[in-house]
């Protein structure tokens, strides 16, 4: 087994492989690919996840500090990991969690995102072939000594039933929320776009509804966030949803707000369509957090003002995860370091 030092040292060396300006051309191949595959998976969302993964979770000061907080397995084990596909590359803090721990990855991307995946695993097995041995791409994961699943709340089903005998990690659907108080600034508005749009409301740090007091007016974010209008308006899947859900609230006679591309409408739910997004009244700011944590296995991340919201994030901070971010707050390199005991 590769040591820490040398895994650690792959994956800086992975992030400075990203970045490098000579590897251009084969990182534009890896976005040209992934877009083919996954229309979704825009040029620029590939390449802003790709930045991510390089810059914060794989600078140098970040790894270390992650990986040195956390004990090295007495015996490597089999993880099988069931990757999600529904934003770029979201599979790979799993992916990289298990290799650092020192454990041995047996991987199911999403068909959604093979792409990025693949890619990422096969350049750190060119830098560090050590790894090799410990990476294997599988379509069953019987073999497998504990499991990390990520899915629907259907499928999650699916894996408690075939994983229960065994350690796991399941997660189920999450979605972010934001609380506004009506003084928000055009920037922190326009950080919340960001926070609603960004990967197009895919991911489960997307806010798909906020918390806004009676009366709210949503013009003043409207006109924060109309300079994306041509980032949605040309993407034809993006769009299809957008046309869809609108003629749904036409014939319904659904009242919403529209500024051609992001309808508002008020809904109890927490999770919204694509281009849809919920809003709900609020009177009562201790109620609302009552509401908010009764809520919480349901909720990825809050978002608010100047810590309106204990332990929320600053607007346009949703899709900007640390290492020690982990979905559902489930810290997985934890639960892979306890799989000694």
């Amino acid at each position: 087994m590769i040591s820490r030092i040398q895994r650690v040292d792959a994956f800086i060396n992975l992030g400075k492989f990203i970045t490098d300006l000579q590897n251009k051309e084969v990182i534009q191949e890896w976005v040209e690919l992934a877009n083919s595959r996954n229309n979704w998976f825009t040029p620029e969302n590939v390449r802003k996840s790709l930045d991510a993964i390089a810059t914060v979770f794989l600078d140098p000061a970040n790894l270390r500090n992650w990986a040195d907080h956390y004990p090295e397995p007495l015996l490597p084990k089999k993880i099988g990991v069931v990757m999600a596909g529904n934003i770029p590359a979201v599979g790979f803090q799993d992916a990289m969690s298990v290799l650092m721990s020192g454990h041995i990855l047996l991987a199911k991307p999403s068909s959604d995102d093979q792409v990025l995946i693949s890619a990422l695993l096969k350049e750190l097995v060119n830098i560090e072939p050590g790894f090799a041995s410990s990476i294997q791409f599988v379509d069953r994961l019987n073999d497998a000594d504990a499991y990390i699943a990520t899915g629907s709340d259907n499928t999650a089903r699916y894996f408690h039933y075939y994983f229960a005998k065994k350690p796991n990690i399941i997660r189920k659907n999450r979605t972010s929320v934001a609380v506004l108080t009506g003084n928000e600034s055009a920037e922190e508005l326009m950080g919340l776009g960001t926070d609603v749009l960004q990967y197009f409301g895919l991911g489960c740090r997307n806010v798909s509804k906020v918390f806004v007091p009676a009366g709210y007016d949503f013009t003043k974010f409207y006109e924060s966030i109309q300079f994306m209008d041509t980032r949605f308006l040309h993407n034809h899947k993006y769009f299809n949803n957008y046309e869809y859900n609108k003629s749904i609230f036409l014939i319904n006679r659904v009242p919403h707000f529209d500024n051609g591309f992001l309808m508002i409408t008020e809904s109890p739910a927490l999770v919204s369509p694509i281009s849809v997004l919920h809003y709900e009244t609020y009177t009562d700011s201790e109620a609302l957090q009552t509401q908010l944590e009764a809520n919480a296995e349901k909720i990825q991340c809050v978002i608010s003002g100047e810590g309106q919201v204990p332990g929320s994030l600053s607007f346009g901070e949703a899709q900007k995860p640390g290492l020690f971010d982990y979905a559902d707050g489930v810290d997985t390199m934890q639960f892979l370091a306890n799989l000694d005991q």
